[in-house]
């Protein structure tokens, strides 16, 4: 292996800690041409699709690819944003105010950046980023409240694959999960309650996770029992009882089983019994993307109504709301004990290093 070359370096230059806000990804521009590689980078994870490679390359490279990126290209299209897609755009701003709500916490020096698990910015290319600014400890944090090998573990592999590539590796701490987090159930109860105030409160709440393969449960994934927990949390926090809320998971792909209830036959079945009016709210989200804002948000009105239902509200992810960046933050200096240096204390200590250099006593 061909190691990295060391960023150029200049004594006395303090050392910073970086933060790596890590997502999972999207294409570029809501087009066929854009979302190919995109679906390749993402599909081709072992970890995303544990089918035998050979069976699986023959399957997304003379199927998938030829008939899907036209299809999600226009699904894309219908949720893009004038500055890009919304995952990017809102995990951007997230970055930026984390930055912002960190800077009024401590002095200490640090950086704060986001990257995608696929797609741009690749998680790679912001971790070089992060030491070009001398970055020499960074926490990720990945962006999804409960863990899955699925998706939490794909975020730990390309950053540690990137650390195997550098010369001069930074600490690394991550974040594994935060789906009973005091905070982030706050958040997400306040954003419900809050949308409620404004628009009445409906008959249902359905809270939609997104789904992985049952084999992922039976070989020991902890992400079914975390989306229960945080379902459970949730409720509690509003007050629910167990027949005015119903957990279920959205985005099935291929003919394997998934995880139950389904999301789509859920808002069937509710559409079926004449159900006056459900809400969703997808907790397992902390920011509006395709699989809320069309496969949910669209998708999920269509087959509720065409079944019989009534009015059908979905509630935005916790985005840019400001109890939600305080909660992040909290989450983020918990992680931190220990690395966030004052500059008062740096300054001493390249002060005590300097006088034994010259030869003073301690």
């Amino acid at each position: 292996m061909t190691y990295q070359t060391e960023p150029a370096y200049a004594h006395g230059t303090p050392e910073k800690t970086g933060i790596l806000l890590v997502n999972l990804g999207t294409p570029d521009a809501p087009t066929a041409q854009a979302v190919r590689p995109y679906l390749k980078e993402f599909l081709s994870d072992p970890r995303v699709v544990e089918i035998p490679k050979p069976i699986w390359w023959l399957i997304l490279n003379g199927i998938i690819l030829n008939v899907r990126p036209k299809k999600s290209a226009a699904k894309y299209a219908c949720v893009w944003l004038p500055e890009g897609s919304p995952l990017r755009v809102y995990t951007a701003k997230q970055a930026s105010l984390l930055e912002g709500y960190l800077s009024e916490r401590s002095k200490a020096p640090f950086v704060v950046d986001y990257a995608m698990s696929y797609g741009n910015p690749s998680i790679a290319s912001v971790m070089q980023k992060l030491k070009e600014q001398n970055c020499t400890r960074i926490l990720v944090v990945p962006m999804y409240p409960q863990y899955a090998a699925s998706s939490t573990a794909t975020v730990f592999d390309r950053v540690f694959a990137a650390v195997q590539k550098t010369r001069n590796t930074p600490a690394i701490r991550t974040i594994k999960h935060f789906h009973d987090d005091a905070g982030y159930i706050k958040a997400l109860a306040a954003n419900i309650n809050e949308y409620w105030m404004k628009n009445g409160r409906p008959e249902k709440l359905v809270m939609s996770f997104h789904g992985v393969p049952q084999y992922a449960l039976e070989k020991g994934d902890p992400y079914h029992c975390e989306c229960l927990k945080t379902g459970r949390l949730l409720a509690q926090e509003l007050g629910l009882t167990k027949e005015q809320y119903v957990v279920s998971f959205q985005s099935r792909f291929g003919k394997a089983e998934w995880v139950k209830p389904y999301t789509t036959a859920t808002l069937v079945e509710l559409g079926k019994q004449k159900t006056r009016r459900v809400d969703v709210v997808c907790p397992g989200f902390v920011a509006d993307c395709l699989e809320t804002l069309e496969e949910i948000a669209m998708e999920g009105r269509e087959d509720f109504q065409h079944a019989g239902g009534g009015e059908y509200h979905y509630i935005p992810c916790l985005n840019e709301r400001s109890d939600w960046i305080h909660a992040l933050t909290d989450l983020v200096m918990n992680n931190l004990h220990g690395w966030l240096i004052e500059p008062n204390a740096v300054d001493l200590e390249q002060g005590r290093l300097r006088a034994l250099a010259s030869g003073a006593k301690r």
